[in-house]
């Protein structure tokens, strides 16, 4: 199986990439044994429901590729290497963690080692990586420039990472390198149209596939979202909740709609 899913626009395409590498929650066969089952059953540390929010960009002619498997598996976002994405004291789990967000064991046997460790670099990591440039590279072969945008979200409150709230959106553009400052901008003002707090790059600035696949000089770009649970969950950040979604559908449609635009101005 691979570990991605393509969903294909119904509309013509536009030269937007969605990535989402947080929503999986599979685990492969082999290893279903070696995780705390209750844990495995509901991994928490899941961007839960992220590509369901999206929904809509397939009518958009957005191309959309979603993990199937958990980021407890691999993380598609870290450093393969697992160089820490922040220097600043933070708790950020790693490329195979092995506790959750909050520090809790999340194996019962078998904790990976570097061998096992490559392989699901190998198997899982690598694939996805590979996948989204080849996404990209259709993209280019049919407009002049491209987006990649990396949808996430997280808990209002991780105490691991941060003492306080997370702010209700944080757009990453890598300290602004990742993207031309008109697409900043394109992006920051559709975010800005609904009643959201809006951050730019704090407390996140875009993990490695922002870093990755944002080359502005090859007319490359790459913006990450993270947006808090409760915007389109309930209070509990434990089920979907359609009214809350849509409303946060609406300020995305716009968004995506003029990124699209601005991309296709040259």
């Amino acid at each position: 199986m691979q570990p991605y899913n393509i969903i294909q626009p119904t509309t013509p395409k536009v030269p937007i990439l969605l990535s989402v590498p947080h929503c999986g929650t599979a685990f492969p066969d082999e290893l279903k044994g070696d995780y705390v089952p209750e844990m495995m059953a509901a991994p928490d540390d899941t961007d839960w429901f992220v590509d369901q929010l999206y929904n809509f960009a397939s009518d958009m002619g957005i191309t959309m590729i979603a993990a199937r498997y958990s980021r407890w598996v691999v993380d598609l976002n870290r450093d393969p290497e697992s160089k820490p994405l922040y220097n600043d004291g933070r708790i950020i789990t790693g490329l195979c963690t092995t506790t959750d967000f909050h520090g809790k064991d999340i194996y019962q046997q078998n904790v990976p080692d570097q061998e096992e460790v490559n392989r699901r670099v190998k198997l899982y990591y690598d694939p996805y990586y590979q996948m989204v440039q080849e996404q990209l590279d259709n993209l280019k072969a049919k407009f002049s420039q491209v987006l990649l945008w990396d949808a996430h979200s997280i808990r209002q409150f991780v105490p691991t990472i941060r003492k306080k709230r997370f702010p209700d959106m944080i757009l990453g553009s890598v300290d602004e390198t990742s993207a031309s400052s008109k697409l900043i901008q394109s992006a920051l003002a559709g975010l800005s149209t609904g009643e959201f707090e809006l951050k730019h790059n704090t407390p996140f600035k875009g993990g490695q596939i922002t870093r990755t696949f944002g080359r502005p000089e090859e007319n490359q770009y790459a913006l990450q979202l993270e947006m808090n649970k409760v915007l389109y969950m309930d209070d509990s950040e434990t089920k979907f909740d359609e009214i809350r979604a849509d409303k946060m559908r609406v300020v995305l449609k716009k968004t995506l709609k003029d990124l699209s635009s601005t991309l296709l101005e040259n």
